[in-house]
């Protein structure tokens, strides 16, 4: 007994100096249990996170905050198929030079709720859209809801395109390697007939890759394509576009004749304002990336306030 009641008083004694007593002999303040603790005060860049309503789903989205109380100029941030490269260095650089950043992922894509299609997405840009508008999100991230830019990467480029042409209040735009996606499936079906320009698209939309893409099958996606090619096709969007800041960025990935067909477009009908760029890289910009990213400031840097 006497050994027992030894070996107590020095575990006690023991835990006492490292700090392991019992509660009732050491009191300890209430836990945080927030795994980070939010900057206080002022005006400083930030990342804030949410999810924007789209058509009963909820999208996963984040916005680059930039430093300043604003009210900043705002970028749209349009990821491709199935979105693999996100450009997030573009958005923190464009951060940096004074623009919040929104970017998001569709419905059906990389966990956000529902399925994916190329109309949805169409759904989903324009929701993005009305988000940043609503006068309580825009005094939220300090940025003018007067002055938002569509710029889109490879599908991202055919979603700014579809976007700005249904939205007369965008007056600037980019698309970088954006994708015909309608134009190329009437080109396909023009040359080689409806079932093998199906079979041709299905193919290429696998091999991009489909898991982080739910709801949808590479042939339920191609004949979306083909249902509506006419109206989905660059080239039947250049009369609503004519008017509006263009940037055009092309690499060597194949996709730059359609595009440049697309500015020559655009300034056939009028438009002064469209601006183009060639890099001589892959279709992700691997080793442009710098490169990419002055273009990209230097256009924004140029548009009227």
């Amino acid at each position: 007994m006497h050994r027992a009641a030894t070996a107590t008083a020095l575990l006690l004694v023991l835990a006492g100096m490292l700090g392991l007593a019992p509660a009732r002999l050491h009191a300890q303040p209430a836990a945080d249990t927030s795994i980070v603790t939010a900057a206080k005060g002022g005006d400083r860049a930030e990342m804030q996170t949410m999810q924007i309503p789209s058509h009963g789903k909820l999208m996963n989205a984040l916005v680059y905050v930039a430093a300043g109380a604003g009210p900043h100029p705002a970028v749209i941030l349009l990821h491709g198929f199935p979105g693999n490269e996100r450009n997030l260095d573009l958005a923190q650089d464009m951060r940096r030079a004074g623009w919040d950043v929104l970017y998001f992922n569709y419905r059906g894509s990389w966990g956000t709720p529902g399925d994916f299609s190329f109309a949805h997405g169409i759904e989903d840009t324009a929701a993005a859209l009305a988000y940043l508008r609503q006068p309580g999100v825009a005094g939220k991230l300090r940025l003018d809801p007067n002055r938002i830019v569509l710029i889109g990467h490879s599908m991202g480029g055919f979603m700014a395109v579809e976007a700005a042409a249904g939205d007369p209040a965008i007056k600037a735009f980019a698309t970088i390697s954006a994708a015909d996606l309608g134009g190329r499936l009437q080109s396909l079906r023009a040359t080689q007939g409806e079932h093998q320009a199906i079979a041709r698209a299905s193919e290429g939309l696998a091999d991009e890759g489909m898991a982080p893409l739910a709801g949808c099958t590479p042939d339920g996606l191609a004949r979306e394509l083909l249902q509506h090619g006419a109206d989905w096709s660059f080239q039947s969007r250049v009369d609503a576009l004519k008017n509006r800041s263009v940037l055009v960025v092309t690499s060597d990935d194949g996709l730059a004749a359609e595009n440049n067909a697309f500015a020559a477009a655009l300034r056939k009908a009028g438009d002064t304002r469209v601006s183009t760029k060639h890099l001589p890289t892959d279709h992700a910009y691997s080793d442009q990336r710098l490169e990419l990213s002055k273009t990209v400031l230097a256009w924004l840097a140029g548009l009227p306030n």
